[in-house]
């Protein structure tokens, strides 16, 4: 089997060669970007199954190189830790709203890291194989939800949501009248054990709402329990 390609985007070259030395040692193929714009590029080129990326980098910094990545179809598939200094909640979620898999705070053990990008190659492979199995479209009343295209639909018009948020109203039509825990969507969205907050959800929930507009209420609250998706029979 082909080993996993890994592109580590780091500006401080001792870093940089310490992640690369630790991913190298585990097997994977390691390549190297010194700043935000040479990463974009060999993510463009190379498609790499994982970019371990620092959140402050000079000129393009991660958190908008991650949002070009996640907006990109061609690109959206890539996973992404990112790396930083901070470790502020505002700044956690703003990574994981754009649509890190993981994010890592320095100092950090290697061990930590590497068992981090196991498990978030691991969900893209298992996500991979769900997709196979699990028709793309999936259409609800006056929605229509297009996994291979990322787009949701409501009546005709294209809703722009984050790739949180589309993995989030994904899980919840998919099984419409459903009520999922925050802790069930968190588990269903992006692995179990992942640092998200139940606060996270909320706040990712009242920005798909907003978005949807007139028809917020098709996602629903349950109150004390979670929320679901209407179910329109």
């Amino acid at each position: 089997m082909a080993k996993a390609v890994i592109l580590v985007i780091e500006d401080d070259p001792d870093i940089r060669e310490l992640l690369a030395y630790t991913l190298g040692k585990e097997g994977y193929e390691v390549l190297q970007a010194p700043s935000g714009e040479a990463g974009l590029k060999a993510i463009a080129e190379r498609k790499p199954d994982l970019v371990v990326l620092d959140v402050m980098l000079p000129g393009l910094d991660g958190l908008e190189l991650l949002r070009r990545v996640k907006t990109d179809a061609s690109t959206r598939a890539v996973s992404v830790i990112m790396v930083s200094a901070r470790g502020e909640e505002a700044d956690v979620v703003s990574g994981l709203e754009l649509g890190a898999d993981d994010y890592v705070t320095k100092p950090f053990s290697p061990r930590v890291l590497v068992a981090r990008v196991r498990t978030a190659l691991r969900r893209a492979v298992d996500a991979a194989s769900k997709r196979d199995v699990e028709p793309d479209v999936v259409s609800i009343g006056i929605c229509t939800l297009d996994s291979g295209r990322h787009e949701l639909r409501v009546n005709d018009a294209v809703i722009d949501l984050s790739a949180t948020e589309f993995a989030i109203i994904e899980r919840l039509m998919r099984s419409p009248g459903r009520v999922f825990t925050r802790s069930q969507i968190i588990d269903s969205v992006r692995g179990r054990d992942y640092p998200v907050t139940d606060r996270s959800v909320d706040v990712q929930v009242l920005s798909i709402r907003r978005k949807l507009g007139e028809h917020a209420n098709l996602v629903e609250t349950v109150r004390g329990v979670g929320y679901r998706f209407r179910d329109e029979g």
